[in-house]
């Protein structure tokens, strides 16, 4: 059950490799996934939606407006719903409206309305899928970290030999499985990752408080790529608007203080320490008690250092193994190697914050991940996909240490 209570939106469009659909539904749910269709006009030619319904076990959809939907906003509900959009077949039309923002049916604007991730498995004659055209609007879909399955090549429908086909059912299902749930890692079964994540809230009075720009996107990626990997997680986090990844322990924290009580509290257990949170490095020396006024033209603070929770744990007489953060904007890599030697780091993965598409909020970033005596860049993917790699890299630094 690869695909436990994983939702897949499956978009259906009008190419003939559409008569696969309902088979590649049956794929799907074989391997436990919850499955509900989005079919365009074009595609209700080809398979009928009676047939995806029966195999689904679900309604299926094809209306914008749909009276039947909570304030007729199905699109809303269904892009809310899905953990993953998957689209197969695509033909080179649903391509180019994907690629340029159009929303002139259910499939298109769901495209735009989600949040979930985008996978493609384009269908098309050979000529098309070669055209200048496709190949620039499959550029654009990839730049906006688009995932494709195919096409195959062979033998079409219409008696050209080539690249177009629809990859197969089975084979679409087994490499969806492979990109949701990254295969446990032996080195990471039953250890015991504590991660932090997020901003810390430093109080100046009852109501104000100093704080930075983290979301907390790549720390909680990151607990949810490693509870996938096998390994128990326990998560302190500073304060995020985001959902708790499935299968692990959560600590909700404030302050730079309350984060570093609660980590050490977690080391006696703790085989692996990843620090991604943004911690305030200073606090204010006298938080006051009543909201501060606005008596005067210059208002003066007093602050003092935090606790660098970070090298504390890295330098415990049985310190776990340690992967920090560097957030830099400028001179990457010198900074965040001077940071792994001042806080005796096993690893750290350092990343441009000066980069708006990778930086703070931002889902998407690129690392640069050092250790002793090597290091590997991690090109711009969003941070799921990002997380997972540096989950894998950071299991075989681990093993290697242990030996």
């Amino acid at each position: 059950m690869q695909l436990n209570n994983h939702n897949i939106l499956l978009g259906v469009t009008g190419g003939i490799a559409a008569y696969k659909a309902p088979d590649l539904v049956r794929k799907l749910t074989a391997k436990g996934a919850n499955v509900r269709v989005v079919l365009t006009s074009s595609a209700m030619e080809f398979v009928s939606p009676l047939a995806l319904q029966a195999v689904s076990g679900n309604p299926v959809h094809h209306d914008l407006l749909d009276p039947a939907a909570e304030a007729a906003m199905g699109h809303i509900e269904l892009a809310k719903w899905a953990d993953t959009l998957l689209i197969a077949p695509a033909t080179a039309n649903c391509l180019a409206k994907l690629a340029h923002g159009l929303a002139d049916d259910l499939l298109s604007t769901l495209y735009l309305a989600t949040t979930a991730q985008i996978v493609i498995a384009p269908a098309m004659n050979q000529q098309m899928w070669a055209a200048p055209a496709t190949t620039n609007n499959l550029a654009i879909l990839t730049k906006r970290n688009t995932v494709f399955i195919g096409p195959d090549s062979g033998e079409q429908a219409c008696g050209d030999v080539g690249a177009g086909r629809m990859t197969e059912p089975e084979a679409i299902a087994d490499a969806l499985a492979q990109l949701i749930v990254p295969p446990t890692l032996p080195a990471l079964a039953d250890k015991h990752i504590v991660i932090t994540a997020g901003p810390t809230r430093e109080a100046l009075d009852p109501v104000r408080y100093l704080t930075n720009h983290s979301s907390g996107k790549m720390g909680y990626a990151i607990a949810a790529a490693a509870a996938k990997a096998g390994a128990k997680v326990t998560l302190i986090s500073g304060p995020t608007v985001l959902p708790v990844p499935q299968g692990i322990s959560v600590h909700k924290v404030e302050s730079a203080a309350q984060m570093h009580q609660c980590v050490m509290a977690e080391m006696p257990t703790c085989d692996i320490f990843i620090a991604t949170a943004a911690v305030a490095d200073y606090r204010c020396a006298q938080v006051a008690e009543q909201k501060i006024k606005k008596n005067s033209d210059e208002l003066t603070l007093t602050f003092v250092k935090n606790p660098d929770i970070l090298k504390d744990v890295a330098t415990l007489a049985e310190a776990p193994f340690t992967l920090g953060f560097a957030a830099e904007t400028q001179d990457i890599e010198h900074y965040a190697r001077q940071k792994m030697a001042n806080k005796k780091l096993d690893m750290i993965a350092a990343n441009d914050v000066s980069n708006a598409d990778i930086g703070f909020n931002s889902d998407q970033n690129a690392l640069l991940v050092l250790w002793q005596d090597g290091q590997e860049a991690l090109p711009i993917a969003s941070k799921d996909k990002l997380a997972e790699q540096l989950v894998t890299l950071l299991a075989k630094r681990f093993e290697e240490k242990q030996k």
